[in-house]
């Protein structure tokens, strides 16, 4: 297990691979733990760093950081510790809003990012997101089989406040002004059956800016990476090789990947 401290508590993370740096945030649920498919196919040419948020997995749990500008921070404290000064990001849920709020801040150090199941309207997450225990929204959203026993297995640890104080930060943003902000390329995915965050309507997702693209997976819920992990690591790994700043409007799902999946 990897630590490092920040204001005196212990922040989590596990790294794997060699080459240029990319950073993977979990979402409402789980931890860094169900990324290691991801940090495994990116390993020959990435150095994968996966974080465990305030309140999550095994970082401390301390109520005082939980609000999304700290875990935006705890990003910005991370970073700079280690010593990064260029980084591809890529977050999930909560992760997703974490990655663009610190990637509006800090264009010069996010070369690329790449939000899965992002909120893009508070109106657009599942009230009942607002009302549920940690493990109510686990079984809501997951199914328990091999490829997600890592959610399952580290679920348990996050604290429910830190859920809830993020929740409520979300009604104060203006989120989907956040992604069309970025001056990087932002590569948007979202499962189509995705229960938590549901995508807006079609004119809402008109002329998109050049530097912005979205990507739906037609048989995944809220965990595209686990629902079907081969085809997200190899559109990840096809993003992470654009040049730098040259528009994710030219990827697409190939059709050998979607066979592979019937």
């Amino acid at each position: 297990m990897s630590a490092i401290l920040l204001e005196d508590d212990i922040v989590h993370y596990e790294v794997l691979g060699r080459g240029r740096p990319l950073l993977l945030l979990h979402s409402w649920v789980g931890s860094w733990r169900y990324w290691i498919p991801t940090m495994q196919s990116t390993s020959v040419g990435y150095r994968a760093y996966a974080l465990d948020l305030w309140g999550f997995g095994d970082t401390a749990k301390n109520k005082e950081q939980y609000s999304l500008d700290s875990q935006v921070l705890l990003l910005e404290k991370f970073l700079d510790q280690m010593g990064i000064m260029r980084i591809a990001l890529i977050g999930h849920g909560l992760g997703a809003v974490v990655a663009l709020r610190y990637a509006l801040q800090h264009s010069n150090i996010v070369d690329r990012v790449m939000v899965v199941g992002y909120p893009m309207d508070a109106n657009l997450i599942s009230d009942r997101l607002y009302h549920i225990s940690t493990q109510e929204m686990l079984e809501w959203v997951l199914v328990r089989e091999p490829q997600t026993e890592p959610v399952w297995v580290d679920a348990p640890k996050t604290d429910s406040q830190a859920v809830a104080t993020c929740l409520d930060n979300l009604k104060e943003l203006e989120l989907q002004g956040t992604w069309r902000n970025v001056e990087m390329p932002c590569l948007l995915v979202h499962g189509q059956n995705d229960p938590v965050t549901r995508l807006p309507d079609g004119e809402n997702l008109t002329n998109m800016p050049d530097h912005a693209h979205l990507i739906t997976f037609e048989l995944s819920g809220h965990f595209p990476m686990l629902d079907n992990s081969n085809k997200f690591s190899r559109l990840l790994l096809d993003f992470l090789s654009l040049d730098s700043g040259a528009s994710p409007q030219q990827l697409q799902l190939k059709e050998q990947w979607k066979r592979r999946v019937r």
